[in-house]
């Protein structure tokens, strides 16, 4: 069984449509276990709608820094988070490749939101883009969590495999023009590497220009196994055993 920890079923092409042949597709391809992660704050009802409707969903909820300035309270309440299928808070992070004009906001969306996953005992799904510094220099402490659909710097890396943190591989892994990227995840233990798609973006080679399923993080799976030097069917099961650790609620 693969899991892919981040897919946005409430986002772009699946947005207030019918998910089942999506998540049929899935299970064929034996992706049995699907994270829905939630940016806009306005996806929170259909991300839990998700998970109470198939018993394969789960979902992490936050709000996404482009979103900044944001009060996150009133969205990330504790009866949301209790759900019993929401098993951590994210997507949150930083985001400056736009530009840093909302640093400030972006920091405090940021903060805040750790600061509720912390009083949840919750992990994190972390987005950091161009924002590398900042997200080091906050990501300290007790909080554990994911450097979600990471392509950032090994230097990064490095840090935050010392503070504990996993690394999710998305389709990106397959590029052609991501070679610097193969090798970060080279030197990234396998026991702290999960996969997703990051869908409906992202699509893996050979899917590439295409609209990404969850069923296409088979695809980064190959790959990641072959970086790995790591059969298939190995691997499956240390990225398993990996999202467990780090999402314990979730029961495979």
């Amino acid at each position: 069984m693969f899991i892919d920890t981040h897919c946005h079923l409430t986002d772009g092409y699946c947005n207030g449509g019918d998910n089942s042949e999506i998540i049929k597709r899935a299970m064929d391809a034996g992706v049995e276990t699907i994270i829905c992660p939630t940016a806009d704050p306005m996806d929170i009802p259909g991300a839990l709608k998700l998970a109470d409707t198939y018993d394969n969903i789960y979902c992490t909820i936050g709000i996404h820094p482009e979103y900044a300035p944001m009060d996150a309270s009133q969205y990330l309440t504790d009866e949301v988070l209790q759900h019993p299928r929401v098993v951590g808070v994210g997507e949150i992070g930083l985001d400056y490749h736009q530009g840093a004009e909302t640093r400030r906001e972006q920091i405090q969306l940021f903060e805040q939101q750790l600061d509720i996953a912390k009083k949840h005992a919750l992990p994190v799904a972390i987005h950091t883009r161009d924002a590398e510094e900042d997200t080091a220099a906050i990501l300290t402490g007790d909080i554990k969590g994911v450097m979600h659909c990471f392509t950032s710097s090994w230097n990064l890396a490095k840090t935050m495999l010392d503070r504990g943190f996993f690394f999710s591989a998305s389709g990106i892994l397959t590029f052609k023009n991501a070679p610097e990227l193969r090798e970060t995840f080279e030197k990234i233990p396998i026991d702290r590497i999960i996969i997703e798609t990051d869908a409906p973006y992202c699509a893996p080679v050979p899917y590439r220009g295409k609209v990404c399923e969850p069923a296409m993080v088979i695809e980064t799976a190959k790959m990641l196994a072959t970086i790995k030097n790591l059969p298939l069917c190995e691997l499956e099961h240390i990225l398993m055993e990996n999202v467990q650790r780090l999402y314990p609620k979730i029961k495979l």
